[in-house]
C-alpha cells in the first residue's frame, strides 16, 4: 500500500474535474473482497445504488488498487457505509494513513459469502460483480447485482467533501 502525500480531492491543484468532484461531497463506503488472509478493501465516495430488480451498485475504483485486482478474481463484494467513529479506518482504507499490519487490523471484521463486512457497520450489501470492470478515465467502473441488504440505525454518517470528513452537524444538517 502506498501512502499518498496529498489528497486527491484538495481544493489546489491543476485538475479541474478533480476539483469540481471534490464539491459534490458524499457518505464514505467501504468495499471489501476476499477471504483471510487475503482481503482487501478500498474506501469510495465516487458510487451509486439504483434500485431495480435486480439493485445495482456501481463505483468508480482505482485501477492500480488492491480491490481491482481482487475483483479480476472472484465477482463478490460488500459494499459497507462507514460512521464517523471510522474516520482512522477510513485514512487507512484510503492510503492517507499508516496501517502497521494492515488496513484490516483497525477494526472488528467477520467474513460473509461476498466478502469481509465490519461489525460494526451500520449498513452493508453483498454483490456480485455484472460483467468485467470498465476502464473510464482515471478509474474503472465497477458494477454488480445486489444480493443482499442490512440497514440499522445510523449514528452519525462519514461525509467527505474537499479533501475533508464531515459529520452530519458539520455539514449543515440535521442528523434526526
Amino acid at each position: 500500500m502506498t501512502i499518498h502525500q496529498e489528497h486527491p480531492f484538495a481544493e489546489e491543484g491543476d485538475d479541474p474535474v478533480r476539483r469540481f468532484r471534490g464539491r459534490l461531497g458524499g457518505t464514505v463506503s467501504l468495499w471489501t473482497a476476499g477471504a483471510a488472509p487475503d482481503r482487501v478493501g478500498l474506501t469510495l465516495t465516487s458510487f451509486m445504488l439504483v434500485h431495480g430488480e435486480p439493485a445495482r451498485v456501481i463505483g468508480a475504483v482505482d485501477p492500480e488498487s488492491a480491490l481491482a485486482e481482487s475483483l479480476a478474481d472472484s465477482p463478490e463484494l460488500v459494499v459497507q457505509l462507514l460512521e464517523w467513529r471510522h474516520r482512522g479506518l477510513a485514512e487507512a482504507f484510503a492510503g492517507m494513513m499508516p496501517a502497521p499490519g494492515g488496513a484490516f487490523r483497525a477494526g472488528e471484521w467477520r467474513d460473509t459469502e461476498w466478502g469481509p463486512l465490519l461489525t460494526d457497520a451500520s449498513a452493508w450489501l453483498g454483490a456480485r460483480l455484472v460483467g468485467e470492470p470498465r476502464p473510464s478515465g482515471w478509474s474503472l467502473l465497477v458494477e454488480a447485482a445486489v444480493e443482499h441488504v442490512e440497514v440499522a440505525p445510523s449514528e452519525q454518517p462519514l461525509l467527505h467533501r474537499r479533501g475533508r470528513y464531515l459529520s452530519l452537524g458539520q455539514a449543515g444538517v440535521d442528523s434526526a
